[in-house]
């Protein structure tokens, strides 16, 4: 049946509902909640376990101030180190987790990060390529300015900012080279 302009019949009492939709407002009464037993003190779920034993950790673990200590168990896979890891450091022991200074200082360590593998990647054997990683050639063929400035988007007030973002790091990158390329092989050229 298709939807239309018209107002459908009247609202069904809650008690007609209840009869013809099994479990419809089992949230209204307390009573009928499946979870209802567990929301009061002193009910015996029947949950049994010991805490395990604590993981042996260094110095170094990052754990967010809000917490008395770490969980039991934890991963060690991804340790933090570097310049990256220090501002993540400085995130987890001054800052809470329901501050925006922590978040942003995760984030600015993420940026880092991500800029310190970008130039590592430059004096690799495949340093990475900004144009064909970065999915501007896709654009290409596919009307890339009718698309940026078509009707209905909601994010025209920063478009402008994408490609700054894209091929800002790779142009300052370029220049700092530049530089020290010049400053390392004029001077030797001079003597």
């Amino acid at each position: 049946m298709p939807y239309t302009a018209d107002k459908p019949g009247a609202v069904p009492d809650p008690e007609e509902l209840r009869r013809r939709i099994p479990g419809w407002g089992a949230d209204l009464d307390p009573a009928d909640r499946p979870a209802f037993p567990r929301e009061q003190p002193g009910i015996d779920t029947g949950a049994r376990w010991t805490l395990p034993e604590q993981q042996p950790h260094g110095a170094g673990r990052e754990r967010s101030i809000e917490h008395e200590r770490l969980t039991p168990v934890f991963g060690t896979a991804q340790p933090l180190h570097g310049v990256s890891g220090a501002i993540r450091r400085l995130a987890y022991t001054r800052y809470s987790e329901a501050q925006t200074a922590h978040w942003m200082l995760l984030v600015a360590g993420d940026r880092v990060e991500a800029a310190g593998a970008h130039l590592r990647s430059l004096f690799s054997r495949r340093p990475d390529e900004p144009v064909t990683q970065s999915g501007v050639r896709g654009e290409l063929g596919r009307r890339p300015v009718a698309s940026r400035l078509g009707q209905g988007r909601v994010d025209l007030k920063h478009t402008w900012l994408d490609p700054v973002l894209v091929v800002g790091p790779w142009v300052a990158a370029a220049y700092v080279a530049f530089r020290l390329g010049r400053a390392v092989f004029l001077p030797a050229q001079r003597r």
